[in-house]
């Protein structure tokens, strides 16, 4: 058996991989020929196209469902790519999330005890409606997901259909991901805005004018910062102020602000910096509390998606860096600190300890800064600059680190910068991870600096997809 990149095939999902993966397996005469498939779910039939062949596996993109799982239920919300397991009972997901990850990071991490490690399964406080951003495509071209036809020179306001980058699917129930009400009324704006007369874009033409919504919510006010991404391309015919009116009327004082950015770049991207943004009318910012601290919150701020959950995260992350009893002259590190939002947490548990926070995004330590003195507190402090480099910069600090939290990208840390953190010489390493697959690679590399992984706790951060999240408590031998 050897597909051919490109290939579409039926397939049947009988296991599940870590990172929401499908396996199909195909026996022949030489073996067994495995098929991963982004998005499948075992008990599957599924109809999907090869991305990646090799002699003993291949890789696939998952194109339709043709049978559903015994395991699935109906599901009063609209299934989207960005949710692909809305119909799997939560309980059974948790399960494949557990044993998938555990199963990586033992095998990546050589460490073969995994489960005398494990701590706990956090699971998120809320399974639906948890999400407090989501990004919303117009396409001229949409894709009905009833009779699953492609229609041209149409007004299409949702998610991209599964795999492509120029189909959108109209939302027309919520998803179960974001705000209910906003979801639910989404078809009222759509109507609204295909009503000027104003065309969806037309990602292939490069042309038309409606390009995105992207919409911020506060989970504690309950309000709603909203940008509308559009081309220039008519711009003159566009009454964007009469469109926040429609907003103010339809949602009933939960508009906070809203925002236009013109962006006529052709790539497809949201991002304000990538056009001319200005303020309709309202707020820039929302206001959102996380364990006792007030954060303000612009649209393009990075801050947890799910902040109900990442409050249990970061309770977690911050109970295991303070079983370690410390002194009052010790000092602490928030490496990857973002918008410094663990430091601060760190600074509030215990305020006679000294807690430096370092993140190459000058724009988040700047909020970093902002939030530290909203919240008064006055025992951090927080650098702009890379991690690896700035702990080069500063070899004073080796060997007078007691503890540090480190949070970093999915990619994990480049060995150079690991090496500069075991320098340091911390007795208890936290290490959070968003890719427990990374984070395994780099326990092996503590490991064989002389630290111990003590334990491993689990965070489902994103109910109905493929992804977990991770916390490790190392200590110095």
């Amino acid at each position: 058996m050897h597909f051919h990149r490109g290939e579409i095939v039926d397939l049947e999902v009988s296991d599940y991989a870590f990172g929401g993966r499908g396996i199909a397996k195909i026996d022949n005469d030489k073996g067994r020929y495995i098929v991963f498939i982004a998005n499948a779910f075992p008990g599957q039939l599924v109809k999907v196209k090869i991305d990646v062949a090799r002699k003993q596996h291949a890789e696939a993109k998952l194109l339709c469902i043709i049978r559903r799982s015994s395991v699935e239920k109906d599901s009063k919300f609209q299934e989207i790519s960005g949710g692909p397991y809305i119909r799997v009972p939560v309980e059974k997901q948790e399960t494949v999330k557990k044993q998938s990850a555990l199963e990586t990071f033992s095998r990546l991490s050589g460490i073969k005890q995994i489960d005398a490690l494990f701590d706990c399964f956090i699971s998120s406080p809320s399974h639906y409606f948890y999400r407090n951003k989501m990004e919303y495509s117009f396409s001229s071209i949409q894709h009905c997901i009833h009779t699953e036809q492609d229609i041209d020179n149409a007004f299409a306001l949702g998610f991209k259909r599964r795999g492509t980058w120029w189909k959108v699917e109209n939302l027309d129930l919520p998803s179960g991901l974001f705000d209910e009400e906003w979801e639910t009324k989404l078809k009222e704006i759509r109507n609204y805005l295909r009503a000027t007369g104003l065309p969806a874009w037309h990602p292939p033409k490069k042309n038309g004018f409606f390009r995105h919504i992207i919409v911020r919510k506060s989970f504690t006010s309950q309000q709603l910062l909203v940008n509308l991404v559009t081309s220039s391309e008519g711009v003159d015919k566009f009454d964007v102020r009469a469109f926040g009116s429609f907003l103010k009327t339809t949602f009933q004082g939960r508009i906070a602000g809203l925002q236009h950015t013109i962006n006529d770049n052709v790539a497809d991207r949201s991002k304000i910096e990538n056009g001319k943004n200005q303020q309709i009318f309202g707020e820039k910012t929302l206001k959102e509390c996380l364990s006792g601290l007030e954060f303000q919150i612009s649209m393009e701020s990075f801050f947890q998606t799910n902040p109900q959950c990442a409050e249990k995260l970061y309770d977690k992350a911050i109970d295991y860096l303070f079983e370690t009893k410390y002194a009052e002259d010790n000092v602490l590190m928030d490496l990857f600190c973002g918008t410094g939002t663990i430091g601060q947490l760190m600074s509030k548990r215990d305020n006679k300890v000294h807690v430096i926070g370092v993140d190459i995004i000058a724009e988040a330590i700047e909020d970093a800064k902002e939030n530290a003195q909203r919240n008064k507190l006055e025992n951090l402090d927080f650098y702009a600059k890379d991690v690896g480099k700035f702990l080069k910069e500063h070899p004073e600090y080796q060997g007078k680190i007691a503890g540090i939290m480190l949070d970093p990208p999915r990619a994990g840390i480049a060995p150079k910068t690991l090496q500069k953190v075991i320098e340091l010489g911390a007795k208890t390493i936290v290490y959070i991870s968003c890719n427990p697959s990374t984070q395994a690679r780099d326990t092996s590399l503590l490991v064989d600096a002389g630290y111990l992984l003590e334990k491993i706790s689990l965070v489902d951060q994103f109910p109905h997809t493929g992804h977990i999240e991770s916390i490790a408590k190392f200590i110095k031998s």
